[in-house]
């Protein structure tokens, strides 16, 4: 016949043999294992201890290495975006021509973004605004000496053949003897064109004087026919003179301070007038009229 304290018995003898105590050891156990697998994880996580065997951790080597993976995606799209411009260029170029200036009739090449180098490239951007200040002061200027003639000024006729003549020569001769030679040198960097500037840049420095001070017969509608002109209530030349004043004293005032700018940048890149006329002695009116590199 079974005891029926058997299992009683067993439990007195032996405690933890209640399968209930049972249950809750394993369970104990099993979290007490999770709990150190984490903990180690965690552990090679944060000192390194997860790297393969033998080896040093390389956290540095790894953040240089994307640096520099970084960088040449940057020059990488830098190059793409290049050839895309370069691309897109020559399609323009293959489409309307080299030529692209003066827009209504194209007769040179001139793209100041593309051939003048970016140190240099916001001057020239100011000295070819201050040269259409000059081309549109100009054009203002024979207006005004049409309506001196026309409201009655004693000088008006020789002052309207004067501003004629003056709209397409100082226009032409700006442009060709000092806008064009200063565009020419910043691309270049050659002496040449620095010292044709500053001879012809010079001269237009002294008429832009003689504009401004605009005396009767001289062609120019200027400060002083401006004065005449308000006090013998000529009011349409005097209101249009007082446009030119300004427009012939904004743009010599500006030229004369890059006219400053150039002269310290052609000496801080070493040219010198023997190296200019070198040049001229070697390549002649070519260097003015040559694009390339070598001229």
């Amino acid at each position: 016949m079974a005891d029926p304290f058997a299992d009683r018995n067993a439990l007195d003898a032996n405690p933890f043999a209640d399968p209930s105590v049972q249950g809750a050891l394993s369970s104990s156990n099993r979290a007490y294992d999770d709990y150190d697998a984490k903990s180690f994880d965690a552990g090679d996580a944060d000192s390194g201890l997860n790297t393969p065997r033998g080896q040093v951790p390389t956290l540095d080597n790894d953040a240089a290495s994307s640096s520099r993976y970084q960088d040449l995606q940057r020059r990488e799209a830098e190059l793409q975006a290049r050839e895309r411009e370069l691309q897109q260029r020559a399609e323009h170029i293959q489409k309307h021509g080299r030529n692209n200036w003066p827009f209504f009739m194209p007769i040179i090449y001139h793209d100041i973004d593309a051939e003048i180098p970016p140190d240099s490239r916001e001057a020239m951007q100011h000295i070819y605004i201050l040269w259409l200040v000059l081309v549109g002061t100009l054009i203002v200027n024979l207006v005004a000496c049409v309506f001196l003639l026309i409201q009655g000024s004693s000088d008006g006729i020789k002052d309207m053949i004067t501003g004629i003549v003056y709209l397409p020569v100082i226009t032409a001769l700006s442009f060709l003897l000092w806008y064009r030679p200063i565009y020419n040198g910043f691309m270049k960097e050659h002496s040449l064109f620095y010292y044709v500037f500053f001879l012809f840049a010079g001269f237009h420095l002294a008429f832009s004087v003689y504009a401004f001070l605009g005396i009767p017969s001289t062609g120019s509608a200027g400060l002083l026919n401006t004065i005449q002109s308000f006090a013998s209530h000529r009011l349409v030349a005097a209101i249009l003179g007082v446009f030119v004043t300004v427009g012939f004293a904004f743009q010599g005032l500006g030229l004369a301070w890059y006219y400053k700018q150039i002269w310290k940048h052609n000496h801080e890149q070493g040219h010198t007038f023997a190296q200019a006329k070198a040049e001229l002695a070697s390549h002649g009116a070519r260097a003015y009229f040559t694009r390339g590199s070598q001229v």
